[in-house]
């Protein structure tokens, strides 16, 4: 049987119109292989995490360039525990600063990708978080 490909929602939370990087990790993703579901423009977390739920995602990516990641990350995470879904995966990228990271991977994160980082990287941390909660799930 062949391995089940990894579902991954890239959503933009807000008032944020730029949306570029999301795109480009998007297709990074899809390149590597994996089914991406890409929200588009101006989503609330509900319905990110309706998204993700609907479509059974292994992970949501949030892309954020307007400096609200602390409450988008939040909700997200809290939404996902509310739902019994707090298997889903949450990472994240845009204009963060370092000093915000840390408080982010606390609240349930898994990582934070900065501008620059190779879209590699993710990818290639994507696989392997989504390795082992499949791995976990699977106990």
């Amino acid at each position: 049987m062949a391995e089940k490909k990894i579902r991954v929602v890239i959503a933009k939370p807000g008032l944020d119109g730029h949306d570029r990087g999301a795109k480009v990790v998007a297709r990074a993703l899809r390149d590597a292989g994996m089914e991406v579901i890409y929200t588009g423009l101006r989503q609330t977390p509900e319905q990110i995490v309706d998204t993700a739920i609907q479509e059974d995602a292994d992970a949501i990516g949030i892309s954020i360039l307007s400096g609200a990641h602390a409450y988008y990350f939040s909700k997200i995470i809290e939404l996902l525990k509310e739902r019994h879904a707090e298997d889903i995966i949450v990472f994240g990228g845009g204009v963060i600063p370092d000093t915000d990271i840390p408080a982010l991977l606390e609240m349930g994160a898994g990582a934070i990708f900065g501008p620059g980082t190779p879209t590699t990287v993710c990818a290639e941390w994507l696989e392997k978080a989504v390795a082992e909660k499949r791995a976990k799930e699977t106990v």
